[in-house]
């Protein structure tokens, strides 16, 4: 598998967004939590870069 290859979100998961961004859904802390897991989990970027001084 390559390295850069991001992972795929889970239906369910899918479906909580789209009804959040919509509007629809009012999220609870947990599925927040799984929200931004899942974000995080595809994020393809090692790390923010420090900003210049």
């Amino acid at each position: 598998m390559p390295k850069n290859t991001p992972r795929q979100t889970s239906p369910k998961v899918s479906t909580l967004a789209a009804g959040v961004l919509a509007g629809r859904v009012k999220p609870t802390a947990a599925q927040v939590r799984t929200l931004a897991g899942s974000a995080l989990g595809q994020d393809q970027t090692p790390g923010q870069k420090p900003k210049g001084r």
